[in-house]
């Protein structure tokens, strides 16, 4: 499908921004990464074949029950004696000495003897979950070959967590970017279009608002209803939507007396009409200039409430909650470096995108 006149010069700037295509890429390979963070990092196979059967642990409920255990409870999978009960297809010696009956189905194909329908798993390449702890050694433990980034004060493996803690700060700033982008772009609109009074009590409402602590309305909303990632998106947006208010105000305001607008206006064209497809693409270059810093300012809030104590609960994972194990535990500075790369790596790609998108939409540039 062929791209029109108009979004092909905008492609073509963008790609013209060497920096923000690689961005891109990279930014693209990584949230892909985290996005698949079940099949990546998980403390549960990803395919289990037991008797012919397929199962898969990772996105999946199966009791203990269902490879031949005695419990209805989920299954343990880095247990040995279930892993030998699906290995050697259910056999109750493994209740006995998992590890000598693994070992003697996986060399012979037999146990004691006895032909077994032999069964197999798939790990991921890290064989941890971001809430799995590894009673092995002290904690935090440096890293090894086993946690290639360490562990924490807790003994769970770092860059686990930091897998899935990249895809929860990403997943929540485009959530909480997106509505507050449209609430303010929309209210900005309104503000620049219509001026006058309209414009007065907007404004009058913008500065009560903006000057209610958020903190503090955080701290008591939390300790009424909870700690919770919607909750906190619901606030973050309630908070968020005036960061583009003013400079899409300002563009309306400039724009709303040009000759077109005017001409417009005499043909009968309708307000909705004017502001969001004719003056609105004009002013989408200050709303995107913006955009950068709308995006890591909210990264920048997750991972400071969290650091604080007021943002997700204590058991998801979290880069500011890392960053806070970095602080408190000096002597294991891989903490304090995984966080720091984290987010410098994080930020840095979404500015270099944006700063490609933002001449994407400058109708002054043209690709050469």
């Amino acid at each position: 499908m062929a791209l029109s006149p108009l979004n092909q010069r905008r492609w073509d700037n963008f790609t013209a921004n060497r920096r923000a295509v690689w961005s891109l890429g990279i930014f693209i390979v990584i949230f892909a990464i985290s996005l698949l963070a079940e099949v990546v990092a998980n403390d549960k196979p990803i395919v289990v074949n037991y008797h012919g059967k397929y199962f898969f642990p990772a996105y999946n409920f199966y009791p203990e029950t269902a490879f031949g255990g005695d419990f209805k409870t989920e299954a343990i999978y880095r247990d040995p004696a279930v892993q030998c009960l699906i290995i050697t297809g259910g056999r109750e010696e493994c209740w006995d000495d998992p590890e000598a009956y693994i070992q003697e189905a996986e060399t012979k194909g037999t146990v004691e003897g006895e032909k077994i329908d032999k069964g197999w798993m798939i790990w991921p390449p890290i064989p941890y979950h971001y809430r799995t702890i590894n009673n092995v050694g002290t904690a935090p433990s440096a890293p090894d070959a086993a946690h290639w980034l360490g562990t924490d004060d807790t003994a769970r493996d770092v860059l686990a967590r930091v897998i899935y803690g990249f895809r929860t700060s990403i997943l929540f700033t485009l959530i909480v970017t997106t509505v507050a982008s449209v609430i303010g772009i929309a209210a900005g609109a309104v503000q620049g279009y219509f001026g006058g009074r309209t414009d007065i009590i907007f404004q009058r409402a913008l500065e009560i608002w903006a000057s209610t602590p958020s903190l503090y309305v955080i701290i008591i909303l939390f300790a009424i209803l909870g700690r919770g990632f919607w909750l906190l998106v619901f606030v973050s947006i309630l908070f968020g939507w005036p960061a583009l208010v003013g400079v899409v105000r300002a563009e309306f305001l400039r724009a709303r007396n040009f000759e077109y607008v005017r001409a417009a206006r005499a043909l009968g064209v309708s307000d909705k009409v004017i502001m969001f497809r004719h003056i609105l693409p004009n002013a989408m270059v200050a709303t995107l200039t913006m955009l950068p810093f709308v995006i890591t300012g909210t990264i920048s809030m997750l991972a400071s409430l969290d650091y604080l104590g007021y943002g997700l609960p204590s058991s998801a994972p979290s880069l500011g909650e890392l960053a806070l194990q970095g602080k408190q535990n000096l002597q294991a500075p891989w903490l304090a470096f995984s966080a720091f790369f984290s987010f410098a790596i994080m930020l840095s790609l979404l500015v270099f995108i944006f700063e490609g998108v933002r001449d994407a939409f400058d109708p002054r540039k043209v690709f050469k």
